[in-house]
């Protein structure tokens, strides 16, 4: 199984629809979104691809999961939580170093995806893998990440500017 993750799309459509062709050429079978979405335009973008959403610190939550449940995706609030391929996945959006921390220490989750710095990165804390997919905007180079299951092989994916 092979799973998208991207972040931080703040509501820049032509980039947000360069990464969903960049997923689907790759042949995700399902993404996440670790928040600051940027609106119901944004959601309605993935509308081809099982997608999994968090709120981020830029988000309207309640706004956010209309379009969500409107566009037929899962809206998982502030942390989802998926166990897929075996594996146990959480994602947040990150900006509370205090949740982040929390999921690490846990020990429960194989993987752990987030945004909000808009830097791209993946490193292993014990055995969870912690990794973010970069962003849409502000950051050196737009990205998305693929994370191969059960196997947990991470591929970063770099995109062009507009």
């Amino acid at each position: 199984m092979l799973l998208g993750v991207i972040s931080d799309t703040h509501g820049r459509l032509n980039t947000t629809e360069r990464a969903i062709e960049a997923l689907k050429a790759a042949g995700v079978d399902q993404i996440v979104h670790c928040g600051d979405v940027g609106g119901a335009t944004v959601v309605e973008l993935f509308q081809s691809i099982p997608t999994h959403f968090v709120v981020g610190n830029c988000d309207s939550a309640m706004t956010l999961q209309m379009a969500v449940e409107a566009a037929g995706h899962t809206f998982h609030g502030r942390v989802g939580e998926l166990t897929l391929a075996g594996r146990r996945i959480a994602f947040l959006h990150g900006d509370s170093d205090m949740a982040l921390q929390w999921l690490l220490d846990e020990g429960h989750w194989d993987l752990v995806a987030h945004g909000h710095t808009h830097q791209a990165g993946c490193q292993r804390f014990r055995q969870t893998v912690f990794l973010n997919p970069g962003a849409m905007v502000r950051c050196e180079k737009p990205s998305v990440a693929l994370v191969r299951l059960p196997d947990l092989e991470i591929t970063p994916v770099a995109l062009e500017w507009d």
